[in-house]
C-alpha cells in the first residue's frame, strides 16, 4: 500500500512518515515553504510541488498507486492568519479542494486530515470533547473547520472515507534525535523556552499572570509528536478495517500544565535557569485548554505514551544538537 503524505517534510508530517516507513510505501508531496528535506529518510519518494497544482497532483496519482492521503500541508500560525487571511484560505481551503477533486477523479478514497484545537475557539468548558461547540476566532481555526465541513459533504457525495484529528499542543522530537521541531519563526512555547536556555534568546515572555488558574498563567495540554503520528497510522488502519469512518477525534494528553510549570520542567531537564519577563495577556487566549481523548481511545485504543517531562527531554536532545 502507498500513502501520499502532503506536507510530509514538515514537523508533524515527517514524524508520521517515520511511523509509516517499513510497513507502507510513502510518497511525500511538499513545496518546502515550511518543510525541510533533511527531515526525510532516503527511502521516501519525494515530490517537490504545491498542493494546489493540478498538474503535480495528476502526476502523483498517475505515477504512484496511492491508497490514502495524509494531509498536513497547511499554514498554521494564528497571528499570521489574522494578518494574511487570503493566504490561509487560499492554501488551507482552496488547495485542499483541489486535492480532494483530484482524489475523486483518481478514485482515492481514504483521507486523514490534520486539524486543530483552534476549531473550538474559546470554549466555555475546561475539558474539551468532540461534542464541544466549534467557534473558531481566527482565520487559521476557521480554515480548518471549513475543511472539516467540506470533507463531510464530499464523503456524502463521493466514495470518500476520512478521519479528522484535532491536535492540542504538539511538542517533542523523535526518540532517535534525528528529527524534531524546527519552525521559522518559532511560535511554540517549549522550543522557545529551550532556545532561551541554549542562549539563543535573551529571555522568555509570559503573557498574563492573572488567569483563573492555580498560578495565574495559561494552562495547556501538551502531546508528543510521536503520539500524534501513531494516531494517524491507527486512524488509517481503522479506516482500512472498517472500525471507523468519517469521524472526528481529539488528540491530547488529558492533562493541563501552566506556562510556569512548563518553564520549571524545562529548567529541570536542562539544568539551567530561565530569565522570565511577565507581560500583558494576548487577546483571545483562553485560561485553560485541555483535551478529552476518550473517544479515540474507545474506537482505536489510542492513548499517549509520553508525559510532559519526557516530551521536554526529547525536545532538549534535539535542540541541543542544532
Amino acid at each position: 500500500m502507498t500513502i501520499l503524505v502532503c506536507g510530509g517534510a514538515g514537523y508533524i508530517g515527517s514524524h508520521t512518515v517515520k511511523e509509516l516507513i517499513g510497513n507502507y510505501e510513502v510518497v511525500v508531496l511538499d513545496n518546502l515553504s515550511t518543510g525541510y528535506p533533511f527531515l526525510l529518510d532516503d527511502n521516501v519518494t519525494f515530490v517537490n510541488g504545491d498542493l494546489g497544482d493540478e498538474e503535480v497532483l495528476d502526476f502523483v496519482f498517475t505515477t504512484y498507486k496511492i491508497d490514502a492521503v495524509f494531509h498536513f500541508a497547511a499554514n498554521s500560525l494564528v497571528g499570521e492568519s489574522v494578518e494574511k487571511p487570503l493566504m490561509y484560505y487560499g492554501n488551507n481551503v482552496s488547495s485542499t479542494l483541489t486535492l480532494l477533486k483530484k482524489m475523486v477523479e483518481h478514485g482515492v478514497g481514504k483521507f486523514i486530515f490534520s486539524s486543530t484545537a483552534a476549531t473550538y475557539g474559546i470554549p466555555n468548558k475546561e475539558i474539551i470533547t468532540e461534542e464541544t461547540a466549534t467557534n473558531p476566532i481566527n482565520p487559521y481555526g476557521r480554515s480548518k473547520l471549513m475543511v472539516e465541513h467540506i470533507l463531510a459533504d464530499v464523503a456524502h457525495a463521493h466514495n470518500l472515507q476520512y478521519v479528522v484529528l484535532r491536535y492540542f499542543n504538539a511538542a517533542g522530537a523523535h526518540e532517535t534525535g534525528v528529527i524534531g521541531e524546527s519552525h521559522d519563526p518559532e511560535s511554540h512555547l517549549i522550543p522557545i523556552i529551550l532556545q532561551h536556555l541554549l542562549g539563543q534568546r535573551d529571555q522568555i515572555s509570559v503573557f498574563g499572570t492573572d488567569y483563573n488558574t492555580a498560578d495565574g498563567t495559561c494552562v495547556r495540554d501538551y502531546i508528543h509528536v510521536t503520539d500524534l503520528a501513531n494516531a494517524h497510522v491507527l486512524a488509517y488502519e481503522g479506516l482500512n478495517s472498517g472500525k471507523v469512518s468519517n469521524e472526528v477525534y481529539n488528540l491530547g494528553n488529558g492533562a493541563g500544565y501552566s506556562v510556569k510549570e512548563v518553564i520549571e520542567a524545562c529548567e529541570h531537564v536542562s539544568g539551567k535557569s530561565a530569565v522570565v519577563k511577565y507581560v500583558d495577556r494576548r487577546p483571545g487566549d483562553p485560561a485553560v485548554l485541555v483535551a478529552s481523548s476518550e473517544k479515540i481511545y474507545k474506537a482505536l485504543s489510542w492513548k499517549p505514551k509520553f508525559q510532559l517531562v519526557e516530551i521536554i527531554e526529547s525536545a532538549w536532545r534535539w535542540h541541543s544538537k542544532q
